[in-house]
C-alpha cells in the first residue's frame, strides 16, 4: 500500500531527531521539510502541507525549552498531534456513515466512472456482508459495458453470493427494478445494484443513473472513487452528488497509487463519508474505513481497538471446551487446525499484521502473505489426511531449511520488533523450542493418551 509508504517516511523523518547529538534550528527543519516532501509526495494538498508546517513551528520554540526538558519526545509529540489533527480534516467530513439494518431489505446503489473499479467493489462488498452473516446478493445493472454481467457472474459465483442480470434485456431501469424486487421477495437483507459507467462524465450517465435511483429507492448510494487520479477526484466526486444522492464513498486502488493522499483528501470536499477502501485486486482485499484507527495505522501506531473487533468477531468466548483445555496446559492438534481456522476468517493477515503497533500494513509483501496463506492451508490439508497414529516430525526436520526460514523470517519482520525479540539469536531459539515440541510423538499432542 503506497499510503503505508507515506507513514514510513514520516516515522523515519522523526526518528532522524533521536541521531541528531543537539536539538537546534537546522535539526527542526531538516525534519519538517522530510515530513512535508512525503505529505507533497503522496497528493496532498499543499495548502494543508504549508499549514501544517507552520502549525508546528509556532507550537515549538526551542529557545524557550528549558534544557532539562525532552526536547526529541516535545518535537515529536507536536508533530504527531499536527498529523493527526490535519489528517483527520483530510479524511473525515464529519458525517455520520449510513450503516446497514439487520433483518431487512438494504439497497445499496453503486455509481461511479468506468474503469474505477466498480464491479469489483460491488462484490468485495456483498462478500464482506456475507462473512459477517448477512444474507447478501448482487445485480448487474450495466448494460453499457461489454462483459460487465460475466465479471460480476464471475465473482459472484466464486464467492457463493446470489446474482441477477440478462443478456437479452438492454435497459437497465427494468434489470435493476427486476433484481431488487426478486431479492426483496426472498428477503434479502443486502441488496447490491451496480450500474453503468463512462469514461467521462455524460448527461447520459446521470439520467440513467437518476432512472434507476428512482426505481429501486436505493437506502444508500456509493460513489467509487479510483484513488489513481488523486486530486482530480473532487470535480468528479461533486457532479456525482449533485446528480444523485451520494450518501457514502468507498476509495479504490490505494494499494498502487501515490496519488492516495490526494484522492482521500478530495472527498471531505463532497461531505460523503469514506465507508471502506480497497487495497488489491483480491475480494478480501478490502476493509472499512475509520477516521482514527486509519490515521493510526498510517503513522505506525496500529489499530488496536480494529484488532479486537476482529478477534471478538471469532466468538472464542464462546468455545468453552478450549479455554477449559488452555487452562489445563492442553493443546492438542485438533486445537490449532482450529485455530488456523479462525486465523483464514480474520482476514489477510498484512491487515491483522498492520493493526499491531511496530508492523507496518507492509509487514509482509502480497507476495509473501499469499504465499503463507497456501502454506497454511497445505498444512490444514496435510492435517485433514493424518490418521490417529500420527507419526515423529523430527525426522522431517531439514536443519538447513530451518535455518533457511529463520533468515526468510527475519527479512519480513519490523527491525524493531525482531530487536524486542532479542535478534536474529532470540528468534533462532523461538524456532528452535517449536521444532523441539513438534518432535514429541504426535500422537501424545493429538491428545489420544487421555482416552
Amino acid at each position: 500500500m503506497v499510503l503505508a509508504d507515506l507513514g514510513r517516511k514520516i516515522t523515519s523523518a522523526l526518528r532522524s531527531l533521536s541521531n541528531a547529538t543537539i536539538i537546534n534550528e537546522e535539526v527542526l527543519n531538516a525534519m519538517l521539510k522530510e515530513v512535508c516532501a512525503a505529505l507533497l509526495e503522496a497528493d496532498v494538498n499543499i495548502k494543508l502541507v504549508k499549514q501544517l508546517r507552520e502549525n508546528v513551528k509556532s507550537a515549538i520554540d526551542l529557545e524557550e525549552m528549558a534544557s532539562g526538558l525532552n526536547k526529541r519526545r516535545m518535537i515529536q509529540h507536536a508533530v504527531f498531534k499536527e498529523l493527526f489533527s490535519r489528517t483527520q480534516n483530510l479524511v473525515d467530513p464529519g458525517v455520520k456513515a449510513w450503516t446497514p439494518t439487520k433483518g431487512k431489505n438494504n439497497v445499496i446503489m453503486f455509481v461511479g466512472l468506468q474503469g474505477s473499479g466498480k464491479t469489483t467493489t460491488c462484490s468485495k462488498l456483498a462478500y464482506y456482508y456475507q462473512r459477517k452473516g448477512w444474507k447478501t446478493c448482487l445485480i448487474c445493472a450495466d448494460t453499457f459495458r461489454a462483459g460487465a454481467f460475466d465479471q460480476l457472474k464471475q465473482n459472484a459465483t466464486k464467492a457463493r453470493i446470489p446474482f441477477y442480470g440478462s443478456y437479452t434485456e438492454m435497459d437497465p431501469v427494468v434489470i435493476a427494478a427486476e433484481g431488487v424486487e426478486k431479492f426483496k421477495g426472498e428477503n434479502f437483507e443486502i441488496i447490491i445494484v451496480d450500474t453503468s459507467g463512462r469514461h467521462k462524465q455524460e448527461d447520459s450517465l446521470f439520467e440513467e443513473m437518476l432512472q434507476v435511483s428512482n426505481a429501486v429507492q436505493p437506502d444508500n448510494i456509493v460513489y467509487v472513487m479510483d484513488a489513481s487520479i488523486g486530486q482530480a477526484c473532487e470535480s468528479q466526486a461533486k457532479a456525482f452528488k449533485d446528480k444523485v444522492d451520494v450518501a457514502s464513498v468507498i476509495v479504490t486502488k490505494l494499494d498502487g497509487h501515490a496519488k492516495g493522499g490526494g484522492a482521500l483528501s478530495a472527498v471531505a470536499a463532497t461531505r460523503s463519508p469514506i465507508i471502506f477502501i480497497g487495497t488489491g485486486e483480491h475480494i478480501d482485499d478490502f476493509e472499512p474505513f475509520k477516521t482514527q484507527p486509519f490515521i493510526s495505522k498510517l503513522l505506525g501506531m496500529g489499530d488496536i481497538e480494529g484488532l479486537i473487533d476482529r478477534v471478538n468477531e471469532l466468538k472464542l468466548d464462546d468455545n468453552e471446551e478450549l479455554i477449559d483445555k488452555l487452562k489445563h496446559g492442553q493443546f492438542t492438534l485438533r486445537d490449532m487446525y482450529e485455530q488456523f481456522q479462525n486465523i483464514m476468517k480474520m482476514g489477510p493477515f498484512g491487515q491483522i499484521m498492520g493493526m499491531i503497533p511496530g508492523f507496518g500494513t507492509d509487514f509482509m509483501s502480497k507476495g509473501n502473505e499469499q504465499e503463507s496463506m497456501a502454506r497454511l492451508k497445505k498444512l490444514m490439508t496435510i492435517m485433514d489426511s493424518m490418521n490417529d497414529q500420527g507419526g515423529d516430525m523430527s525426522k522431517n526436520v531439514n536443519p538447513s531449511q530451518m535455518a533457511k526460514l529463520n533468515q526468510q523470517m527475519a527479512k519480513m519482520m519490523d527491525p524493531r520488533v525482531l530487536h524486542h525479540m532479542g535478534g536474529m539469536a532470540g528468534l533462532q531459539s523461538m524456532m528452535r523450542q517449536f521444532q523441539q515440541g513438534a518432535a514429541g510423538n504426535m500422537k501424545g499432542m493429538m491428545g489420544f493418551n487421555n482416552m
